[in-house]
């Protein structure tokens, strides 16, 4: 028999041969089901509509996670500042409590101050003193321009008179020179006569006193001169010395810059000792609550030792630690949506900035991955949200609450 004939005979075996029980209960539900469809075309239109809205609702959900990024590893962080006094000394007053709302400005510890005062006393007599001695310094500065410019015209003087004695003193040595010079030839010829006998003792021996008195003038003359040069020595000192006047104003003057100096130190440390006194009054450095109080009446502190807390509510922003995965499109500027599980409200924001490093690279003890045994573990980047102006006027948000932002990053 061909293979068609076969075929056609198996079909109408087939027809022919009654159906199984599971079958027959199968077509049953199946028509039972088309029955009641068509009996209730409410519950078929019921059935289409909620297909159709499950669909919609599918699209929409994947349409809006997949332009938002959101982590609940996020918190609220702000600035804390420690408060401390610059410096040391007793309390005498506190003027907070924990947990107060303070003004930036306002007083919140007095330290004892007697000592500082004294201490700007103190500074303030120095600094009179310093001053009267760089005044006395100024003025001998033009003191001694007169008196070093009096006693160089004095030198000079007396340098040219002792020249001109010097030019007198050699005058009359030529003068007695000569005198003796006579003397000396008339003594001479008086030789001649008295060998002779044509003159008389008595006027031989008084030429020769003359000759032995001009003898005697000359050696004074050249004696006048050795004394006279000396006065020229004595005055070129006079004149050197007077000549150093630019050296003895300049040291004149480097003492009074030395007082001015004085002067000025001693101003720098009447304005430190001022501020000192300054710095026993604490006050809050910004507007925001005071927590943490450790200071009492009494107790004397050190510069730099904490009394308390303060906490800034003007500058609150988030610290969201995303996943590095979710970074692919986050950018800085794109907006945010902070929920708060405190208040169960949402809050307005953007994102400020991208953190430079992973959260493992910033803790006490990095992760290393010298031993070989690495495991790949998706790490968080701190991600800063702030919020929009005016968002929390009630300054309700206090750092290290828990909260959920979501990031349109798309």
């Amino acid at each position: 028999m061909p293979e068609s004939k076969k075929d056609q005979a198996v079909e109408v075996q087939d027809r022919v041969r009654e159906p199984w029980p599971e079958e027959e209960e199968e077509v049953s539900k199946r028509a039972k089901a088309r029955g009641y469809l068509r009996e209730h075309p409410r519950v078929m239109w019921g059935l289409i509509i909620a297909f159709i809205v499950i669909v919609v609702g599918v699209f929409f959900v994947y349409e809006y996670y997949s332009v938002r990024e959101s982590t609940d590893d996020a918190q609220i962080d702000g600035h804390i500042t420690p408060i401390s006094a610059r410096v040391g000394g007793t309390v005498t007053e506190v003027d907070f409590h924990d947990n107060q709302f303070v003004e930036e400005g306002t007083i919140l510890v007095q330290l004892d101050p007697t000592d500082y005062k004294v201490a700007v006393e103190k500074a303030k007599a120095e600094l009179a003193d310093v001053m009267a001695s760089a005044k006395a310094a100024q003025t001998t500065i033009p003191m001694s321009h007169i008196n070093t410019t009096n006693q160089l015209r004095s030198a000079q003087a007396a340098h040219n008179a002792s020249q001109r004695e010097v030019e007198a003193a050699r005058a009359r040595l030529r003068e007695a020179q000569a005198n003796y010079d006579k003397v000396a030839k008339d003594l001479e010829r008086m030789k001649q006569l008295i060998e002779k006998e044509e003159i008389s003792r008595q006027q031989y021996d008084a030429t020769v006193a003359a000759e032995q008195s001009a003898m005697a003038s000359v050696e004074a003359a050249k004696a006048n001169i050795a004394v006279a040069e000396s006065h020229v020595s004595q005055a070129e000192s006079g004149v050197r010395t007077a000549e150093t006047a630019p050296e003895q104003m300049s040291i004149t003057r480097s003492r009074f810059g030395s007082a001015q100096a004085a002067v000025q130190k001693a101003e720098a440390t009447l304005k430190q000792a001022e501020l000192n006194l300054q710095y026993t009054t604490v006050r809050a450095p910004a507007t925001g609550v005071i927590s943490k109080r450790s200071v009492e009446v009494g107790q004397v502190l050190q510069a730099s030792q904490p009394m308390a807390a303060l906490v800034s509510l003007k500058d609150i922003y988030v610290t969201a630690n995303f996943k590095e995965t979710q970074l692919r499109y986050m950018r800085p500027g794109q907006p945010a949506t902070i929920h708060v599980d405190a208040y169960d409200r949402d809050f307005k924001g953007h994102v400020d900035s991208i953190g430079g490093a992973t959260g493992a690279r910033f803790s006490l003890l990095p992760p290393e991955n010298a031993t070989g045994n690495y495991v790949k573990v998706v790490q968080r980047v701190p991600v800063k949200i702030v919020l929009e102006p005016g968002e929390d006027k009630q300054h309700l948000l206090r750092p290290g609450m828990s909260v959920v932002p979501t990031v349109r990053v798309k």
